[in-house]
């Protein structure tokens, strides 16, 4: 039953990172998928960087929520955003690896609730905290 759970995880995440333009533009790689997690990481290139050196606030954002997105997808159920928060904590500057580790937190119904943890590779710094909430369409991704 497991291995079934970790075959629909990785069969969805691979379908769903495979027609996401946006996170392929951004060099968002996925590391690791279960049913209810993803590890997704992103190095910050020059074109992604603010006006101060740091790392665009917006594209930190769309890290997360790409981890988001795999994680509460790993179900082989069509799942959107319903919402999420971001607190930034500390910046992400040119050439860091920064990874996104998301979590189910709670799945009821076609409600989810998801947290991502941002990090910089180079020294396990948490870099932003998010919380995100899912919908389920109820249709099949395939």
């Amino acid at each position: 039953m497991a291995d079934e759970a970790e075959k629909v995880a990785r069969r969805s995440a691979e379908i769903m990172l495979g027609r996401d333009a946006a996170s392929a533009g951004l060099g968002i790689e996925l590391e690791e998928v279960a049913p209810g997690r993803a590890v997704l990481s992103m190095r910050v290139r020059d074109d992604m960087v603010n006006g101060y050196g740091l790392c665009h606030g917006g594209l930190l954002a769309s890290l997360a929520d790409s981890a988001f997105a795999v994680a509460c997808n790993t179900y082989g159920e069509i799942t959107v955003a319903a919402g999420f928060d971001i607190t930034f904590l500390e910046s992400g500057r040119a050439g860091d690896l920064l990874r996104a580790h998301a979590v189910e937190r709670a799945r009821r119904g076609r409600s989810g609730l998801y947290d991502v943890t941002v990090t910089r590779a180079a020294d396990d710094v948490v870099v932003a905290e998010f919380r995100g909430r899912s919908r389920s369409l109820g249709k099949p991704i395939s």
